[in-house]
Order: C-alpha cells, then sequence, then structure tokens
C-alpha cells in the first residue's frame, strides 16, 4: 500500500528523523520526501510517500502515527492512501475551453480521479457532457433560486462522495455554506486582470491600457472574492500588434492550462494551505 502524509507544525528538533524512524520501524519505505520551513512564522511543512509492507493497515499506521509522532509535535496532518481516485465534480456556465481540457485530460487517463458530474447553471454544455459520458445537471440560479440551486448542488455532492470541486469558469458567486463545508476543496480559474481591469469585459479594457502581460490564477475559493491561496499562475506576453480577440484567446490559453496545473497539485496531495497561502511541493 502507497501512503502520501502531508504534515505542518511549529518547527522543532528532531522531527525528520522521528518521522522517518517511525515509518521505518514499521516496515514502510520512504520513495518521496520534501520539507520546507517558514522562517518568518517558525513553521514546518512536509510531504512524504511511503510505501507500507503487506499486513499494515492504514487505519493501524495512522492511529501508532498520531500517538507516537503527530501528538508529541502537536502537528496537523493529513494521510491518504494514493490508490484511491478522489472524486471531482466540475461546475461550469456556458465558456467551454476549460471543461473540453479538462474531459479530454480525464478521458485520455492523465488523471487519477473520478467525475460523477457536472452541474451548470446553464444548460449550453449539455452536448459536451454527453459526448464524454458524463451526467450532467442543469440548475439554474437566480438571486430568487440560489439557495434552492444550492441546495440541490449539495445534495449531489453528498451523495456521490465528492472530495473536491473544480469551478471550469462556473460565473456565479460560490456561497459560505458551500465554501466552509469544502474548505480549500474548492478550485477556481480566471484572469490575472484583477482588481485592475473587473468587469464584464477585462480583456477590452485591458487591450485599451495597452497591458504587455495576460496571465491566469488558480486558486482555492474563500469569502473574499477572488482573493483565496494561490495554486498556479502563469503569463505570456502581449503587445501592440495583438487584437482583442488574441488577448482573448491567449487568456483562455493560458486558463486551460493553469487550471489543469493546479487540478494536478491538488490530485497528487502536492499542496498545503496556510495563513491564506500554499505551500506547494515539488
Amino acid at each position: 500500500m502507497k501512503l502520501c502524509i502531508i504534515i505542518y507544525c511549529n518547527d522543532q528538533i528532531g522531527i525528520i528523523s522521528n518521522t522517518t524512524n517511525f515509518i521505518q520501524q514499521k516496515g514502510g519505505n520512504i520513495v518521496y520526501l520534501d520539507q520546507h520551513v517558514d522562517r518568518n512564522l517558525n513553521v514546518f511543512f512536509m510531504r512524504t510517500e511511503l510505501v507500507l509492507k503487506d499486513g499494515v493497515s492504514k487505519e493501524r499506521f495512522e492511529r501508532e502515527f498520531k500517538a507516537q509522532v503527530a501528538d508529541r509535535y502537536q502537528m496537523t496532518y493529513e494521510l491518504y492512501n494514493t490508490a484511491r481516485k478522489p472524486k471531482m465534480a466540475v461546475f461550469v456556465s456556458k465558456f467551454n475551453h476549460c471543461l473540453y481540457d479538462i474531459l479530454s485530460r480525464y478521458q485520455a487517463g492523465d488523471w487519477e480521479v473520478e467525475i460523477p458530474f457536472i452541474i451548470s447553471n446553464h444548460a449550453d454544455l449539455e452536448a459536451v457532457a454527453k459526448q464524454f459520458n458524463i451526467p450532467f445537471y442543469h440548475i439554474p440560479v437566480s438571486k430568487e433560486t440560489k439557495a434552492e440551486a444550492e441546495s440541490k448542488q449539495l445534495a449531489l455532492l453528498k451523495e456521490h462522495n465528492v472530495d473536491f470541486i473544480v469551478l471550469a469558469r462556473y460565473m456565479q458567486i460560490v456561497s459560505p455554506n458551500l465554501i466552509n463545508k469544502y474548505e480549500d476543496k474548492i478550485i477556481n480559474i480566471h484572469h490575472s486582470f484583477l482588481p485592475a481591469f473587473a468587469g464584464a469585459r477585462p480583456y477590452h479594457a485591458a487591450f485599451d491600457r495597452g497591458v504587455k502581460i495576460i496571465g491566469a490564477t488558480s486558486h482555492y475559493v474563500t469569502e473574499d472574492l477572488d482573493a483565496g491561496p494561490i495554486i498556479e499562475q502563469d503569463t505570456t506576453l502581449v503587445s501592440h500588434i495583438h487584437s482583442v480577440q488574441d488577448f482573448i484567446s491567449k487568456g483562455r490559453d493560458l486558463e486551460k492550462i493553469v487550471l489543469s496545473k493546479a487540478i494536478s497539485l491538488h490530485l497528487n496531495r502536492k499542496t498545503i494551505v496556510y495563513n491564506n497561502k500554499t505551500i506547494i511541493f515539488s
């Protein structure tokens, strides 16, 4: 059995040696270890992959790890069986570029993940879901029906035991109720013109201003709109030779790439959120 342990705690002497010695004593073989110390906050972060010998269950390993190591150092930790495929729900609206990219990677087997369904506040992309044989739920959202729509969303998420959510250009503000139920488990994507060029036509505004860089940002969703912990970012250069349509095309390409990288990092348990920032392991 292959496990992944992600931990953080106050930096202290002996954390690495005691953790690795415990793993060795339990017959585990460490195949990956990465660690980081935030010197300003005096916080230690570590991600470890290990292979357990036959006969040692995840439950027994975790119980003894908590008692012998985690409690000693007052660690916050998560332990995963990497053989289990997480379940990822995808929320979309009308834009299809991120959805197509996600489903193409999914169909190609690039990710160890299950997509039980797609939710949209519009019916436009139902044909895309059918193309990839994934259930599609059209749940309209308005000011008057927002609470009812969210109730339906939560019921589906609970029914399918969804682990995390990807907002693949879902053009609705997610409520605090949903955010709290999926803390650090809702991934969003947007252009990186914020806050300078907010509104419905950011690329046109950026074009009129003569910007020289276009970017995209993927982050975990918090109640502070578009200000959650950043997972992945990227940029590309533009100039006076590019049209508004060039800006939009380049921006959408970046959104696809950045969102997919963020999903990969989350799936591989390579992120830790701390103080509204992320630690991203190699």
